[in-house]
């Protein structure tokens, strides 16, 4: 039986500290850091961290809003979206996960653009 996209990204420990760095990520960067400016980062850094436990086959440790909801009325343009993905991208690279990890993440995240951009 093959792993779960959880156990191949470290499980909760790996996740939590691939979100920490995505999360540190999205602060940083230019076009969507200033998103971010009145959040507290620890619950964000959790959210994403049990949001991916969750999604990946790990324990159902996630409590928040769905995609919708938390982006609703935020107007996330493709652009920032795709921001969002590279710092996805640099946090998997960082986390030195493989290439077959990093496409599954990269593709799940994508498939919420529609949930995401311009809602």
């Amino acid at each position: 039986m093959s792993q779960s996209l959880y156990e191949r990204l470290g499980g909760t420990e790996g996740i939590t500290k691939l979100s920490a760095d995505l999360v540190e990520n999205h602060l940083a960067n230019p076009l969507i850091g200033i998103r971010f400016a009145d959040k507290n980062v620890d619950e964000l850094k959790n959210g994403a961290a049990t949001f991916f436990i969750s999604g990946t086959g790990g324990p159902d440790v996630y409590s928040g809003k769905d995609m919708v909801a938390t982006h609703k009325g935020l107007n996330i343009s493709a652009q920032e979206f795709m921001a969002a993905l590279d710092d996805a991208l640099d946090a998997l690279q960082k986390n030195e996960i493989g290439q077959r990890e990093q496409e599954e993440v990269l593709y799940i995240l994508y498939s919420f653009r529609s949930q995401v951009v311009g809602v």
